[in-house]
């Protein structure tokens, strides 16, 4: 019986027009965490990785110099500095996806929630997000910034001072101080569009579009105080016990951000992880992120068992191995 032999260019137009397909998939952007940057090692690998896994176009979005400004550039400049950047990146003109790190995870919310005339975000991936607050700052450690960031940490951390010098502030809400929070603190109050007189339809209306909400929580985290924020869980007003789940709160039943909305909608994932503060392991990063991050169609046409697209995914798999990346190596570990 004759054997069926393919010329060498018919070979390659194949892979091409392949690979073709999946650069069609949606894109996705990265928002770091706070000291961290887009060069280091741990968010350049997650990119990367996530990219290579989901056939889908990663950017990590940078706002200034990275580290130094994630502590002290006040949380609404930073988010106006991403929504500029965000709808200048040509490829991302008719929607991406967007993964958010703690303190990104912020910003990533105030891109989908105020910036006018920026491409749709399809799915939100958020790792150890703070989204209903946190009761205290989190350490700086060591760095020579640290000095400054623990002296401001000291000061009246809802005066017009801190509020503008220390990037955490904006997020602190502490429960027995909630008149102070409201009054002084300038971004989670706007972005949870807690307060009556200035609440806005609209930040809710684009962020209960989200096709998909994930929403993930790392069990051992210490540094997020309480670690339920990353699920919108917190304290109730006026004591530090119980922690009320995010369906409890406020901002849930009276539906202020459409967080409600999207989870009757079974669009909300709750994910519980092993691991302190965005201590992700790959094999957790493929089951939780990367299918949110995939193009379904053009995975369906594109990945099968004997595709050039799986071919190339076992060699970078092999690569991996090779250099003694293990499958379980937690890619992102606490900035400090």
């Amino acid at each position: 019986m004759a054997s069926l032999s393919l010329p060498l260019s018919t070979i390659l137009i194949f892979i091409v027009c392949t690979l073709t397909l999946t650069a069609h998939s949606v894109p996705f952007v990265v928002l770091h965490g706070i000291g961290d940057k887009c060069s280091s090692k741990g968010v350049a690998t997650f990119t990367e990785l996530l990219s290579n896994w989901s056939g889908s176009q990663g950017y990590c979005v940078e706002i200034g110099d990275g580290g130094w400004d994630s502590w002290t550039m006040p949380l609404l400049e930073q988010t106006a500095i991403a929504c500029e950047k965000v709808k200048s990146i040509s490829e991302l003109s008719e929607g991406y996806n967007l993964v958010g790190l703690s303190q990104g995870t912020m910003i990533g919310r105030g891109v989908i929630e105020w910036c006018d005339g920026a491409p749709p975000v399809k799915n939100f991936i958020s790792l150890a997000g703070i989204h209903a607050g946190i009761a205290s700052c989190p350490l700086c450690g060591s760095e020579w910034y640290c000095i400054l960031v623990d002296y401001l940490i000291e000061l009246e951390v809802y005066s017009d001072f801190v509020q503008k010098h220390l990037a955490p502030s904006g997020y602190v809400k502490i429960p027995t101080d909630i008149s102070s929070y409201l009054k002084g603190c300038k971004f989670l109050p706007k972005l949870n569009n807690e307060i009556n007189a200035t609440r806005n339809s609209t930040y809710k209306e684009r962020f209960a579009s989200l096709q998909t909400l994930v929403l993930i929580m790392f069990e051992q985290d210490t540094v997020l105080v309480p670690k339920e924020t990353s699920w919108f869980g917190y304290y109730p007003d006026g004591a530090f016990d119980p922690i009320l789940p995010a369906q409890e709160t406020l901002l849930y039943t009276e539906d202020w951000i459409g967080l409600k909305i999207l989870d009757e909608a079974g669009k909300v994932k709750f994910i519980n992880v092993s691991g302190g503060h965005l201590e992700i392991s790959t094999s957790d990063m493929k089951t939780y992120i990367v299918p949110y991050l995939e193009d379904e169609t053009s995975r369906q046409m594109v990945i099968t068992e004997t595709s050039p697209f799986n071919w190339l995914s076992s060699i970078w798999h092999f690569f991996l191995e090779l250099v003694g990346f293990s499958e379980d190596q937690p890619l992102l570990r606490m900035v400090h």
